[in-house]
């Protein structure tokens, strides 16, 4: 447990006072590394365990092409099933967890393909079973499954395999298919190849200290307080980028002429239709928040203009988009991080906050940086029978108060979902995964503010709540705006080169960031920085999650126990339904504008407190 310094302990005894409910004395020792022996006692005991489960294979195979004999065929092969992936999912969390611990011991490193290699096993020995299920028809599957609650658990998936039917091949166009998976992701394998390694990237002098501008230099770098400096680290990165533009370029328009071929393979309309069909999202979702996005941009704007200001600058320039802009001089240690967690979390009620406060205290996280642990922050929670784990890297800054909050957002879910479900429905998509940790982001930068003693301090959470909207709403929605005007001008039957890429890119970035702010014509290559376009279609997925859960945030502190109740119900539906009809069912519509508009209203309101502040 981290000692406290003088400074946190007064931001401790601040927070009490403002806090009764958690007092100092009652603060449990927190552990700092987490507890795996509730997965598997020892490494040998997890050994024992996967070659127990890869033995278990060949009987779940021997169900092929009997499902439609009986009732309880069907019920046994889909237990058996669950079952075998149940224990696999808890030998991956165990083997993945033990690798990140340290990256550097190959044994760990060696475990964690065991277990990849295990559930490429399981994959293959189920691979069979949608096609098999669109084979003995829906009349036969609802007469199997009709009057037996034991079977409530497996429904909904035989239902949503039911309905991808027209888009589901024979075995033998299955098996061409997932035959082309290794050639399909050879761009993304190149472009990672030339942006991780091959590229020979510059170094140049940033704040004193040589600096290697590859993707991770530049990311630090472009944010000095040297604004020379910060121009030269954009035009310098950029400039040896564009060298490579026509071959990133190819990679690109490669990988978007697969999804294409994979789209109309399995008969859909377009590449987007094909990406969204899987979690069921209507096409109006990603549509309207592309719409939305655009129609509030004259905000994002207003807060360009804001941000120079608060630079002292006279004009704004591309490179001046990540520098901060203001500074909190807090720190913020894991003891203090979980009291004001828990303190933000407050508008969820008592049983919420009562499960947060017991969680946060028992050894599910390693919490700590240390030379060969994994970087970031992540929840895992696919051992259904344990409990979710967490790794963290605190650092006592915001950025680690805000990292604590959102993490543990997403164990709340996860535990809240695995409370409510069976094994079988617990399991979230990705649409609606980062919904809760984003609420509990929002509500811990509102706590914040009402705490907020002095004008800089007030700036200071303003500021994050506006870089939440230009970061994660409008540049993922910009992203996602890219995506499919490639795949869509590639589907007209137009060619896409590098260079083409670049100018639409452009084009891009001049509308969202507007008039004032000076971007170069050779930033348009920014679209192979990030690598979120070797994926299809996936990243709008972090502007839908903010917006339903600004959504949502607002209703929770209203005070209405039916607003928070319905948020509640979202989380404890965990993938027993469609995630657009789980947040509707809560009163959030993602097809409709009304959530985005209450999103860019709460921006626009945030920036007339900022300018008002700011005189």
């Amino acid at each position: 447990m981290t000692d406290l310094n003088r400074r946190a302990a007064l931001l401790l005894a601040a927070a009490a006072a403002v806090a009764p409910g958690l007092s100092l004395a009652a603060e449990p020792v927190l552990p700092t590394t987490w507890n795996l022996t509730e997965l598997y006692p020892t490494d040998a005991a997890w050994t024992e365990e996967r070659k127990a489960v890869e033995a278990e294979l060949p009987k779940v195979l021997a169900f092929k092409g009997r499902l439609g004999e009986s009732a309880a065929t069907l019920k046994a092969a889909s237990q058996a099933i669950s079952d075998v992936t149940r224990r696999a999912y808890r030998l991956l969390v165990y083997a993945t967890l033990k690798g990140d611990e340290n990256l550097q011991s190959a044994t760990d490193q060696e475990r964690r393909m065991l277990a990849q290699l295990l559930m490429g096993k399981l994959g293959e020995a189920t691979a069979w079973l949608s096609p098999e299920i669109l084979a003995v028809g829906a009349d036969k599957i609802k007469a199997f499954t009709a009057g037996d609650r034991d079977m409530d658990r497996f429904r909904f998936s035989f239902e949503n395999t039911l309905r991808q039917a027209p888009h589901t091949l024979d075995d033998a166009g299955e098996a061409l298919l997932a035959s082309t998976s290794a050639t399909l992701s050879g761009p993304q394998q190149i472009r990672n190849q030339m942006v991780l390694s091959d590229i020979p990237w510059p170094e140049m002098t940033v704040e004193g200290k040589k600096v290697r501008l590859d993707s991770q230099g530049f990311t630090a770098a472009r944010a000095t307080r040297d604004r020379t400096e910060r121009k030269a680290v954009f035009d310098t990165f950029f400039g040896a980028f564009k060298t490579y533009e026509s071959s990133l370029g190819a990679t690109l328009a490669t990988k978007v002429q697969g999804d294409i071929f994979t789209a109309r393979a399995r008969k859909y309309p377009s590449s987007l239709a094909a990406a969204l069909d899987g979690p069921n999202v209507p096409e109006a979702v990603y549509r309207t928040l592309v719409a939305e996005a655009n129609r509030g941009l004259p905000i994002l704007h207003r807060y360009f203009e804001i941000r120079r200001r608060l630079l002292g600058l006279d004009d704004m320039g591309y490179w001046d988009i990540y520098p901060p802009v203001t500074k909190l001089d807090a720190r913020f240690d894991v003891p203090t991080s979980r009291r004001i967690s828990l303190e933000a979390v407050k508008p969820l009620g008592p049983e919420y906050g009562a499960a947060f406060a017991k969680a946060s205290a028992a050894g599910w996280v390693d919490v700590l940086p240390r030379k060969g642990k994994a970087a970031g922050a992540y929840m895992f929670g696919a051992a259904y029978d344990v409990h979710p784990y967490l790794l963290l890297n605190h650092h006592d800054d915001y950025e680690s108060l805000s990292t604590y909050a959102h993490e543990w957002g997403h164990a709340m879910h996860t535990l809240l979902a695995q409370k409510a479900q069976p094994f079988e429905l617990a399991n979230y998509p990705t649409f609606t995964a980062e919904v809760a940790s984003t609420v509990n982001e929002q509500l811990l930068v509102a706590h914040m503010l009402k705490g907020a003693k002095t004008k800089d301090e007030r700036l200071f959470y303003l500021d994050r709540v506006c870089e939440t909207m230009r970061g994660t709403f409008f540049r993922q929605t910009m992203f996602a705006e890219f995506e499919l005007a490639i795949h869509e001008t590639a589907e007209k039957g137009q060619a896409l080169s590098g260079k083409r890429l670049s100018n639409m890119y452009f084009d891009l970035l001049q509308r969202y960031h507007g008039p004032k702010v000076t971007i170069a014509p050779v930033y348009g290559l920014e679209w192979a920085l990030p690598g979120h376009f070797f994926r299809d279609f996936y990243v709008y997925q972090y502007a839908t999650s903010v917006t339903a859960a600004s959504a949502f945030a607002e209703r929770i502190l209203s005070g209405k126990a039916a607003e928070r109740e319905a948020y509640l119900g979202a989380l404890k539906a965990g993938g027993s339904d469609y995630p657009v009809a789980v947040l509707q069912k809560a009163g959030v519509d993602m097809t409709s504008p009304e959530p985005y508009r209450t999103l860019l209203a709460k921006f626009s309101r945030t920036l007339d407190e900022m300018e008002r502040l700011l005189g």
